[in-house]
Parts: C-alpha cells; sequence; structure tokens
C-alpha cells in the first residue's frame, strides 16, 4: 500500500467521485421507473394536438418510445441532484466566500435546462414541423410513426436545455478560476462559428429557421460573457479589499 500523500489524496477523490456518480445513477432510475408509471399521461400530453395517431412498424416500438419519453423526464428531473453533487465534489477547491453565491448554481442550472426545453418544444419544434409538413403538402402523404416523431421531438428539444445551461456553467467556471472574460472574449469568433454550425445542423434548410436558432445561440454566449464579466470583476473587487485588509 503506498504512503504518498498524494496518491492517498487522489484515491480519495476517486472514492468520492464513484460514490456520487453512483448516487446520480440511482436517483436517475428511480426518476425514470416513476415516470414510466405515468408514461401513458405524458404521451398522451405530447400527442393531444395532433390530427391524427401516430403508427408504429412493431410491438417493440411503444416500449422504445415510452422509454424515450420516460428518459426524458428523468434526465430533467435528476439535474437538480447531479448538480448538487457536482458542486459537493467541487466545493474544496471553492473560496469560502464563493460557496455560498455558487449554491444558486443548484436550481438555476434546472430552470435553464427546462426554459430550454421550453423554447425547443414550444417555438422551434413547431416552426420546423409545420416548415417540413408544407414541403410535403400536394406531394407526399404524411404520416408519421411514433418513434421517428419522438426522436425527431428530442432533437429539437433536449439540445436546446443543454445549451441554455450556458451562462450557468461559465458562471460556476469562472468562480472556480477556470475562465474569465478575456478568455471568453477572445474565443468569441470560434464559439459563434460553432453555434452556427449546430444551428444549421438542426434546423431545416431555410434561413428564416437558422437565423431563429442562431440568435438565441449568440445572445446565450454574450449573455455567459457578461454573466463571466460580473463575477470576475467581483472577484477582483474583492481580492483588492482583501489585500487592503491585510
Amino acid at each position: 500500500m503506498s504512503n504518498n500523500p498524494n496518491e492517498l489524496n487522489m484515491i480519495g477523490h476517486l472514492d468520492e467521485l464513484r460514490s456520487r456518480l453512483i448516487q446520480t445513477l440511482v436517483t436517475f432510475l428511480l426518476w425514470m421507473v416513476t415516470a414510466f408509471i405515468f408514461v401513458k399521461d405524458i404521451y398522451d400530453i405530447l400527442v393531444s394536438d395532433m390530427e391524427r395517431k401516430l403508427i408504429i412498424l412493431g410491438p417493440s416500438d411503444v416500449m422504445w418510445v415510452y422509454f424515450m419519453i420516460a428518459g426524458v423526464v428523468a434526465i430533467t428531473l435528476t439535474i437538480p441532484v447531479a448538480a448538487y453533487h457536482i458542486w459537493k465534489f467541487v466545493q474544496p477547491a471553492v473560496p469560502t466566500a464563493a460557496q455560498r453565491s455558487t449554491l444558486i448554481f443548484i436550481p438555476v442550472l434546472t430552470l435553464m435546462f427546462i426554459f430550454g426545453i421550453s423554447f425547443g418544444y414550444f417555438i422551434l419544434f413547431p416552426m420546423v414541423l409545420h416548415f417540413l409538413n408544407e414541403m410535403a403538402a400536394g406531394s407526399f402523404e404524411t404520416m408519421y410513426t411514433a418513434q421517428k416523431y419522438f426522436t425527431f421531438m428530442i432533437h429539437m428539444t433536449v439540445p436546446f436545455g443543454l445549451l441554455f445551461e450556458m451562462p450557468v456553467v461559465v458562471m460556476f467556471l469562472t468562480k472556480l478560476g477556470i475562465l474569465n472574460p478575456a478568455k471568453l472574449a477572445k474565443a468569441r469568433k470560434v464559439s459563434y462559428f460553432i453555434l452556427v454550425v449546430v444551428a444549421v445542423t438542426i434546423t431545416p434548410p431555410d434561413i428564416m429557421s437558422d437565423i431563429l436558432v442562431i440568435i438565441p445561440l449568440f445572445l446565450l454566449y454574450e449573455a455567459s460573457l457578461t454573466i463571466s464579466k460580473m463575477v470576475y470583476r467581483k472577484q477582483l473587487q474583492s481580492q483588492s479589499e482583501s489585500s487592503l485588509a491585510a
């Protein structure tokens, strides 16, 4: 057995990380089971505005769709727990004065994920679906399979749930000293390019849809940069006051 303090410390961190990952996974599985109990009701809500029923091509399609829906619900409800364990894991690296303010990371991360999914579901998804239906009108008989429909819906919603967390993650990383406004400003062009690629990839091939997605993504990046500036300025002010007091 090694007596090296650094190795022992590393082993302790790995054990803690494993424990927190297991707790997060157990939480996800519990929410998954709970969501699956009510998945039929959730499904009925999601298809309530459709004019015709979705079709399936095989018996297993029903289970696949229900597991997909339950999985997204479980991910959403697990985010607060995952955020808590992330915060607790990195808490020793966070300055004592900043620990209370970083606690806001937990609820805000969840809210931003929900806002992102809502943006995708209520704005982007119907817009893109309408565009595709208009393209098919008069030339094709439109029938949706449940699997294809919900796969498309998730592609239009879950990525935005993740992208809308950008300001919160930037705030947290700035608190830890990993990011700062200068780094974000320097990476603006590259970040914009990546965001444009993401927007073009998940939207239909028309300029209006691209613009409607690109603009919110750019605004999210600028909001992240502004938040980073505020946090960084406050950190510098706090350090200056500490130096004067010493």
